[in-house]
């Protein structure tokens, strides 16, 4: 029982330490700077050793910088001997496995170089990416899809939402005798708005599931649906309020969409040109080239059983 519950505080510990691979491909770590002789404990301080392999005060600020936000917030005094114990977990787990010639095993070595590989590849998209997304790169395309443009056209909706169409039915029978729409949802609706009279607010039609928002936008402003509308979550009674053109979007409302877009187009960019200068060959599982070069390859020939399970 002591044996698993130690490998389970190993486990935390490289957990808390281990940085997703999105992170990994924004964040790639700085290079340590060559002190000069002499500054070394000075500028990049020595904070323990393994068996004579060191761990200085970056490794510690690259982990601290890797943990989730809640554990960034400690206090130092905390932070610090935590962390370093943790390191020396793993230089020390780290120096057991090669002492053992654990690197050479097939199936360790071909997972070492797998990471590395990865490790390499992010850095790669990194070095091409990061300088294409710029605040002008993204002024751009903002000012020429966004700016000054409409936005899309919106309704101001409420709704009663009961649960079988004969108590819709019944609502609609006393909306057509002139009861109050928002009265009848607060009495009435099962949904959590019924405590404001079903308000919805604006929106557009794309954030209501197809079958309401049909429904809604069908309506001119004054008008209730004379039929229930059945979705997955009940039955409405939707009463359209008024419609619009939303305004154009401010630049802080879309400025981390746009940022994804560019860095969208520059990895595609970045891939593209990578396979354009390789020459690429695919083959059939049966051995057999696929037919052709660059950087799709044909589908496989009839005749050839693909499985790709177990």
């Amino acid at each position: 029982m002591q044996f698993s519950s130690t490998l389970s505080a190993i486990a935390l510990a490289a957990g808390l330490l281990a940085l997703p691979l999105a992170a990994r491909a924004q964040t790639p770590p700085p290079a340590k700077p060559a002190p000069a002789a002499g500054a070394a404990q000075q500028t990049d301080p020595v904070l323990a050793t393994v068996d004579g392999q060191p761990i200085h005060l970056s490794d510690v600020q690259m982990a601290a910088s890797n943990l989730p936000a809640q554990l960034q917030q400690l206090p130092p005094q905390q932070l610090l001997p935590l962390i370093v114990n943790q390191l020396i977990d793993r230089k020390a787990l780290l120096v057991a496995a090669q002492s053992e010639g654990l690197q050479k095993d097939p199936q360790v070595a071909a997972a070492m170089q797998a990471a590395a590989d990865e490790k390499l590849e992010n850095a790669y998209i990194q070095q091409k990416v990061a300088p294409q997304v710029t605040d002008a790169a993204v002024q751009a395309i903002y000012k020429a899809d966004y700016a000054g443009k409409p936005g899309p056209t919106q309704v101001d909706a409420r709704h009663i939402l009961v649960k079988t169409q004969a108590e819709a039915d019944a609502i609609i029978v006393q909306l057509n005798h002139g009861a109050n729409f928002a009265k009848l949802a607060e009495k009435y609706s099962i949904d959590p708005g019924a405590a404001n009279g079903g308000e919805l607010g604006w929106f557009t039609q794309d954030q209501m599931v197809p079958v309401f928002a049909n429904a809604a936008f069908a309506l001119k402003p004054g008008q209730y649906t004379k039929t229930p509308v059945q979705s997955q979550f009940g039955w409405h009674v939707i009463l359209c309020e008024g419609r619009r053109t939303s305004p154009p979007p401010s630049f802080d409302d879309v400025k981390q969409q746009i940022e994804q877009q560019v860095a969208d187009a520059a990895i595609k960019s970045t891939l593209a040109d990578a396979r354009s200068r390789v020459t690429v060959q695919t083959f059939n599982p049966d051995g057999t080239p696929a037919g052709g070069t660059g950087p799709g390859g044909s589908a496989a020939p009839g005749g050839v059983n693909i499985n790709l399970g177990q």
